[in-house]
Parts: structure tokens; sequence; C-alpha cells
């Protein structure tokens, strides 16, 4: 791993840690990690696009995805494992601009205050990427800015998952 995004993931991991959103061993679910680069591919078009105007969402979607293939995966995942494209599956059920609405309601039903502290959650996580990702000040259009926020969305997608199997009652613990 790169050393921007071992720092991401050390912040991203210590900040959900403090609020007991993940427990100290990250957990291991290779399905859902395994289909990071299609979600990755496939987002990035539409993650790219939208990052000048709105960075915490651009960010911040992705850690919805990664909740909402975490909770697929405990679901329904023999169904949910052949979907061609997993984004476009969550995506065009509401559109982009409603991604995480149709997570929080539809994939992971919640409502009220459930609803709103997660918006609060992903919120704070994406805004510590960005202001991360600014502070390294990397030139726009360039392959390691590309690579960084790459890095980001990673990040994201992974403790997204992490959360959501904790929050489904799935702990690591050292055996």
């Amino acid at each position: 791993m790169e050393p921007f995004e071992e720092q991401i993931r050390h912040d991203l991991h210590q900040y959900l840690l403090s609020l007991n959103e993940i427990d100290e061993r990250l957990p291991e679910c290779p399905d859902v990690e395994q289909k990071w680069e299609n979600i990755a591919r496939s987002y990035l078009p539409d993650g790219i696009r939208e990052f000048n105007d709105f960075p915490s969402a651009s960010l911040g979607w992705m850690m919805y995805i990664g909740m909402a293939l975490a909770k697929l995966w405990d679901a329904e995942w023999n169904v949910f494992s052949t979907t061609d494209d997993l984004y476009l599956y969550l995506r065009d059920n509401r559109g982009y601009d409603h991604l995480d609405e149709y997570v929080r309601e539809d994939v992971l039903q919640l409502s009220d205050t459930d609803y709103d502290d997660l918006e609060k959650l992903v919120g704070e996580c994406a805004s510590r990427l960005y202001n991360a990702l600014m502070r390294q000040r990397f030139e726009p259009g360039t392959k390691e800015a590309f690579n960084a926020f790459l890095a980001c969305l990673h990040q994201l997608y992974l403790m997204g998952a992490a959360v959501q199997l904790k929050r489904m009652g799935f702990h690591m613990t050292a055996v």
C-alpha cells in the first residue's frame, strides 16, 4: 500500500474506532473486497465528474457503496454476487444524486436518528479524506492526483463495509 493510502487508512480507522463504529481489527470479507475493482471502474466516471463541485459526495458515496455491499453480502449474496455491475445497480435505482438516500432507506432500511447519524458519519469521513487529499497539493489531472483520489475511494469503500459489518453484529477479535 502506498504511504498516502496507509495514512488515510490509519486516520479513518482511528476515527471510526473512537466512535465505536468498527473494531480494532478490521473485518475480512473477501467477497466484498473482490468487487472493489469493478465497482471503482464503474464509479470513476461519475465520481471524477462530481468531484470539483461536490467533493464530499464524490468521496462519501463510495462509503455508502461499501456499506450497501456488506448488507447485500449478508442478505442475498448468492443473487448479488453475479450482478454484472453492482454500482450501476445501486445508482440506477434513484440516480447518482440520490444514491446516499437509496442506500440509507432501501438497502440499510434506516429511518429517523439512525438515518441522520449515518449521513453525518459518512460526511465527516469524506471530509477528513478530502482535507487529507488537499493537503497533499497534487497537481490536478496528474497520475498522482488520480491515484490519491482512488486511494481515498478505496479506503472509504473498505471502511464502509467494516462499519456495516459491525452494525450487523460481525465482530473481529483475535483468537
